[in-house]
């Protein structure tokens, strides 16, 4: 509590602190009360995302930036792990951009579990691809091989 140039008694420098405190814009210590002046823009949401690149308005590599930060989500059975459909051409994954598409193929009473982009593009078996949003306007299918593209590409990203 006590530097160069600070008084000895200490009472002098609280008092001087509390009544700083209360002069303060905002409220208690003022940091994070007001919005900012010019707030960051948000990245679009998954499903804006998906919309983008299935009509060609984005690129893949954009795509695959949301797809990694975003969250997804995955209808679970009573044991862990993905739930694959095996009645199509290789096996799928199904998977969704929100609660809301989750339910309108599923149900409203079915188990999920949610992780991000990047964890189902580390956690996905090999032979698998997924499709986000099955019942949704805008479905997209990813193969196995788009599947193995979208890892070579993280890899890529992250090491150079």
């Amino acid at each position: 509590m006590y530097g160069y140039g600070q008084p000895m008694d200490g009472g002098a420098a609280q008092q001087q602190y509390a009544s700083s405190q209360q002069q303060m814009p905002g409220g208690a210590g003022g940091y994070g009360q007001q919005p900012p002046l010019y707030p960051e823009p948000s990245p679009p949401s998954l499903a804006d995302a998906v919309r983008a690149f299935t009509t060609g308005q984005m690129s893949a590599e954009d795509f695959q930036q949301i797809f990694a930060t975003s969250k997804v989500y995955c209808p679970r059975g009573d044991t862990p792990g993905f739930l694959a459909l095996h009645n199509t051409q290789q096996p799928v994954i199904p998977m969704f951009t929100s609660l809301k598409e989750l339910r309108r193929y599923a149900g409203k009473e079915s188990k999920y579990f949610v992780i991000t982009g990047a964890e189902v593009i580390d956690l996905l078996p090999t032979g698998y691809g997924f499709v986000l949003d099955m019942e949704g306007e805008h479905r997209m299918v990813f193969d196995a091989k788009a599947v193995e593209q979208m890892v070579d590409f993280a890899m890529r990203r992250m090491y150079g």
